[in-house]
């Protein structure tokens, strides 16, 4: 049997925003399913799931301190679509690069398209499709 990753961690804050933004792992997860279409598990124990694929859970914690991660999710063109739609339906910032994730641009690498946007909790998500 090949290796596959079961289950990755995802830390968020347990405090909202200094704006008010919710944060913590249940808002968190539902920001994830809400935005990339995902199915959110709920509650497994001590941590919230999210369903990435039939093989695939991130489970979110809180966490008092961590540093940003990168998530990259390759979508087909149509999930793209959706995602980019529910993206600008809730006003959020994206962007070309990782570097610049703001810049409202898409990428075209690869003859694909491609865009970076932060979660409430600063991880960097990447949508691709190629």
């Amino acid at each position: 049997m090949p290796i596959k990753l079961n289950h990755t961690i995802v830390p968020c804050h347990e405090e909202a925003s200094p704006d008010g933004v919710p944060r913590d792992k249940d808002a968190n997860a539902k920001f994830y399913a809400r935005i990339l279409g995902l199915n959110y598990v709920g509650s497994t124990g001590h941590f919230v799931a999210v369903e990435i694929n039939d093989s695939l859970t991130f489970d979110f914690d809180n966490a008092k301190m961590f540093a940003p991660h990168h998530y990259a999710f390759k979508v087909s063109e149509a999930e793209f679509d959706e995602i980019f739609s529910r993206i600008k339906e809730e006003d959020l910032a994206y962007g070309s690069e990782p570097f610049t994730p703001d810049n409202m641009e898409i990428n075209h690498r690869n003859g694909g398209r491609g865009l970076y946007f932060a979660d409430p909790n600063s991880h960097l998500l990447e949508i691709l499709t190629a």
